[in-house]
């Protein structure tokens, strides 16, 4: 494709130049010509009124030597014979054949006459004896004066042009080649058994769509994978009973040769379940892994758990708002651990707010970050603080959290910090611009901290926070 492309901008751009340049070439060369034969118009029109007045030998020479504009000897008169002197006058270098001269003056208009070394303007004159003919040579050099230049130039354009478009094909066959190519790779290396493999969605929209939907197979591929291994972990969990029940009985059947055989039969058997359970284990842990690393998209995590909560907030007559969750935000997080965060944010919501309290979910993508802010109108959180720090308890509905028994804040926000700090982000508590608490999470998309990157966290951090504040204005 990109090859195409550039051929294609090739052969466009090769036609056009020489569409252009070829009728801009033959101009130039036609306009250089006309100046030099206008140049020895003028020259010519300046003995003109000379000839009118006089036919003096010495004042013809004098006009010639005044009219000449270059190299001497370019400017001839032919007067002809009147009845003192007898014959014709030859002033200046003749270099026209005497039969043009004659036919030019017969004519009795400007003719252009070959010569050596260029050619001859023969321009016809009346004066008192007869038809008097200036003649001014005009070198070929004259003729073809700049147009090499011209033509150099125009080729050079032309060429520059050329190159030009080349260029911008390629970087757009680039654009266009390099996401089918990653594309390409992930769907090699997802074949090859990398589940954590996903696709940047860049480039052309088709090539969007494409890489969307690649992420998403991969999704339900990791996620059809855990739930095989989780179900053959189950069945060899349960085998577990009949098993033990069968080396009961074997161990009842005394100490016959049948009886060992079934005993040994009996153990080899609960060796390969356990041997199944370990492996389905480590299975789970893999995709857990692959899932981590892969990621999820949090926009559709949170359309999915909003549609879950909403009709719980429909029921008790609350206002939801989601804003930002519209088009694809990629973290570094495996998406169960995403959407257990999201639904501790949440239930914090429905259980320490009263009934119609509004709330919001803000997502803000940025370019090192993204920021989730689950906003209420509720009564707030009097110690924001204070309620990040294990044992703190605060009061019931409507008051604030209350601290459970393993010391934790009972707003279930361990999970939230947890996550937060898993990519070297933080949680923030705050008050909203709804009047009521403000859950900030900050998740790092390179999912480590810059060892020189404090400084531009915090200035992330208050860009997104001002972002948010925006965002989360009523009516916006």
């Amino acid at each position: 494709m990109r090859w195409a492309l550039v051929k294609v901008a090739l052969a466009v751009t090769t036609m056009v130049v020489v569409a252009f340049a070829v009728p801009l070439g033959l101009v130039v060369k036609e306009l250089a010509r006309d100046r030099a034969y206008g140049s020895a118009e003028r020259q010519a029109a300046t003995i003109g009124p000379v000839l009118a007045i006089t036919t003096d030998r010495t004042q013809l020479e004098r006009a010639v030597a005044s009219a000449e504009t270059g190299p001497g000897g370019r400017i001839g008169v032919h007067v002809p014979a009147n009845g003192r002197n007898g014959g014709p006058a030859e002033i200046g270098v003749r270099r026209a054949a005497p039969a043009d001269v004659a036919a030019a003056a017969k004519l009795g208009r400007a003719s252009i006459s070959p010569v050596p070394g260029g050619s001859s303007l023969l321009q016809p004159t009346a004066v008192a004896s007869g038809i008097a003919v200036v003649e001014v040579f005009v070198p070929d050099a004259a003729l073809t004066n700049g147009v090499t230049t011209s033509w150099a130039v125009l080729a050079a354009v032309g060429l520059a042009l050329v190159i030009g478009s080349v260029a911008v094909a390629d970087r757009l066959g680039t654009r266009m080649v390099r996401p089918a190519e990653r594309l390409a790779d992930a769907a090699h290396d997802l074949g090859r058994g990398r589940l954590g493999v996903r696709v940047p969605e860049d480039g052309p929209k088709e090539l969007r769509l494409a890489a969307a939907a690649f992420n998403a197979m991969a999704d339900q591929v990791v996620q059809l994978l855990a739930n095989e291994r989780e179900l053959a972990a189950d069945l060899s969990h349960r085998l577990r009973t009949p098993l033990t029940v069968l080396r009961l009985n074997a161990a009842s059947l005394g100490d016959t040769p049948d009886a060992d055989q079934t005993r040994a039969a009996v153990a080899q058997l609960e060796r390969e379940v356990d041997q199944i359970i370990r492996t389905a284990r480590e299975q789970q842990a893999h995709t857990r892994q692959a899932a981590a690393a892969a990621g999820c998209d949090a926009a559709e995590v949170i359309r999915e758990r909003m549609a879950f909560w909403s009709a719980l907030a429909e029921d008790e007559g609350r206002t939801v708002r989601v804003a930002g969750a519209d088009r694809p935000v990629r973290l570094p997080v495996a998406r169960p651990d995403l959407a257990a965060a999201l639904d501790a944010m949440l239930g914090n919501v429905f259980r320490h707010t009263p009934e119609g309290t509004a709330f919001a979910v803000d997502v803000h993508n940025a370019e090192e970050a993204v920021i989730v802010l689950v906003s209420d109108a509720g009564p707030g959180i009097a110690e924001p603080d204070a309620a990040l720090r294990r044992g703190w308890s605060g009061g019931g509905r409507g008051q604030g959290p209350a601290v459970t028994e393993g010391g934790s804040t009972g707003l279930g926000l361990d999970i939230v910090r947890r996550l937060a700090e898993s990519t070297g982000g933080d949680v923030r508590l705050g008050r909203s611009v709804l009047g009521g608490t403000e859950v900030r999470v900050w998740l790092a998309l390179d999912g480590r901290r810059e060892g020189h990157g404090e400084r531009r966290g915090h200035r992330l951090r208050r860009t997104l926070g001002r972002r948010g504040r925006r965002a989360t204005r009523p009516g916006s």
